[in-house]
């Protein structure tokens, strides 16, 4: 057997479907049952695997195709039923018409031969068979510093890539750039009220102008490079010379900050370079041909209650200015037509989700498949950390626990948390694992002080520990001898333990897990996966010595061991986690 990117629970699944069809067939052709077709099955893994280790409802979904009671059916497939160059070594019937298989011992084996001979590749598959992805997350605007949501999106979307592209997808990470639009003029005319006021401390700043210090910090580097020279200039030409100085900046620390949260995009995507090249009255033109604006009020509008919104919107207002609607349609018509993409994913942000469906009815006004864009919707976060008192000492609840308190300001500035002070609290590793440990539709809680803790309690903490701790048996065992090129010929038929048993099983589900992530755009599944993987591993090696087994249990052993250590090793790369050998 192939064993490079192997997937045994879809392998497992497949040998499943393929003796209860056959089975099926020969009762058929025995007379047994009806010819008729057989109704879609679902075979799945049981919650309690002492049921086994796959089970199906086959027999009941086809009770009426076979006009016979489920239990009678499922006696029928068992009786034909040839388990010969399978995985499985039998099925029994259960309830009401259950069929449940149990695993044999050779299908254990081939799943530990398959993690060492694929090694630092295990878990990848071909299942997105090449398909081209571009999921876009972050695009914080570049007018100010990112904040919390941007930190979440940001660690969400690219672990939701990188299973992607685990996957089998060809994947490109994008950034769209707000560079033009309305939030640009907003910051240019807020640079340009800063900087006035430097000279004149009178001039007027808007209450609806970008308040925070970074417009000041902006303004005041703009001025120690200029001096006074723009004061007498227009207010036009002024504001123009802030931006080009000052937007530059914020894109670059941007990119500096996010490189540091270990986030590499393939992809900058200028929105001002695509209005430039005319990108977006191509597709207002587009639109127009298929029939799906009108002028009303000097404006240009979209006609999406044609199809099945509740409003229509403005393209193009009476000022001639095209809005954000119609560039956001033209940047996802450039994502399908002009790069070809099969799928565009974005991340937005939960208050986003009413423009969800209007781009999707957009893509399809354009003539293109709205069901090409998906987009994860993702809630809010919470930090918290442990209350304390005045004296600074920390307030335990009943139980010894410590209480917990919002935190809203960062230590550094005592102003709102953003994304660069995050990542000076706290590691970075820690930042990346916990912001995945919750669908992203769910609200996240964020524990400052836990995700500092050195011990157990912390999540990633605990799964690095297990590599670490794989690290170190290895070492003592090479000293006695027993090496890793050892364990390569290990008679793996050896592993029979329970501890050792549903190790192997949740090695045997890693490619699902990333699968099942990418397919969900559910990242969250990899941080528990880790977990459970971590865990699974210290009860097999807290229940059976490898140092001290009889020497061919003990290579067996040892191969379990550096094959664990490949998957988590993998499973922290592909959250871009740092891989520890000592701690």
């Amino acid at each position: 057997m192939n064993l490079e990117k192997f997937d045994g629970v879809t392998l497992a699944k497949a040998q499943v479907s393929q003796l209860i069809t056959t089975s099926l067939e020969k009762a058929m052709e025995k007379g047994t049952l009806p010819k008729e077709e057989i109704r879609q099955f679902v075979v799945e893994i049981p919650q309690d695997l002492r049921n086994g280790d796959y089970s199906t409802n086959v027999a009941m979904v086809n009770s009426k195709v076979f006009r016979s009671n489920p239990r009678a059916i499922a006696t029928a497939i068992l009786e034909n039923m040839d388990f010969t160059g399978t995985f499985f070594e039998r099925a029994e019937l259960a309830g009401p018409g259950f069929i449940n298989f149990f695993l044999g011992k050779e299908y254990f084996s081939t799943v530990v031969k398959a993690v060492l001979e694929n090694k630092e590749n295990y878990g990848r598959t071909n299942y997105g068979e090449g398909k081209r992805y571009n999921v876009e997350f972050v695009s914080a605007n570049p007018t100010g510093p990112m904040h919390l949501g941007n930190a979440r999106g940001g660690a969400l979307g690219d672990i939701l890539a990188e299973t992607l592209a685990w996957s089998g997808y060809d994947v490109t990470r994008e950034f769209l750039i707000n560079d033009a639009g309305n939030q640009i003029e907003k910051f240019g005319m807020s640079l340009e009220a800063r900087y006035m006021q430097l000279f004149d401390e009178s001039y007027p700043f808007d209450e609806s102008y970008y308040q925070g210090a970074d417009i000041k910090a902006r303004a005041e580097e703009f001025a120690a490079v200029n001096g006074d020279s723009f004061v007498n200039a227009s207010l036009e030409e002024r504001k123009a010379a802030l931006v080009k100085f000052a937007l530059p900046k914020n894109i670059q620390a941007m990119k500096d900050h996010l490189a540091k949260y270990r986030i590499d995009y393939d992809v900058w995507f200028s929105e001002q370079e695509m209005r430039d090249r005319g990108d977006v009255e191509k597709v207002i033109d587009i639109l127009t041909q298929n029939g799906y604006t009108y002028e009303q009020d000097g404006a240009l509008w979209y006609k999406g209650t044609a199809l099945g919104e509740e409003k229509d919107e403005v393209l193009v207002r009476a000022n001639g200015f095209s809005t954000y609607f119609a560039a956001d349609i033209a940047y996802h018509y450039d994502k399908f037509v002009t790069r070809g993409f099969d799928k565009a994913i974005n991340v937005w942000g939960a208050d986003h989700h009413g423009h969800v469906a209007r781009m999707k009815t957009a893509m399809n006004a354009l003539g293109l498949d709205g069901d090409k864009l998906d987009v994860v919707l993702m809630q809010l976060v919470k930090l918290v950390g442990d209350a304390r008192d005045e004296e600074g000492n920390v307030i335990y609840d009943e139980n010894g626990k410590p209480k917990k308190t919002e935190i809203r300001m960062s230590k550094r500035t005592g102003k709102a948390i953003q994304l660069v002070d995050l990542l000076d609290e706290i590691p970075i590793d820690a930042a990346r694992f916990f912001f995945n440990m919750r669908e992203p539709n769910t609200h996240l809680i964020f524990d400052l002080d836990l995700a500092v803790q050195e011990n157990s309690e912390n999540p990633v903490y605990y799964v690095q520990y297990a590599h670490a701790r794989i690290c170190s048996i290895l070492r003592q065992l090479e000293e006695e001898g027993l090496t890793a090129e050892a364990a390569e010929n290990a008679d793996l038929s050896l592993l029979s333990d329970p501890t050792e048993i549903e190790l192997i099983r949740t090695l045997s589900y890693m490619p699902s897990e990333i699968i099942a992530a990418g397919k969900a755009y559910d990242p969250s599944k990899m941080p528990k996966y880790a977990i459970n993987l971590a865990t699974q591993f210290h009860r097999f090696y807290n229940a059976c010595r490898v140092k001290g087994a009889e020497a061919e249990l003990a290579k067996a052993r040892l191969a379990l061991c550096v094959a664990t250590k490949h998957a988590i090793a993998n499973c922290l790369k592909i959250m871009t986690i740092t891989v520890p050998e000592k701690m």
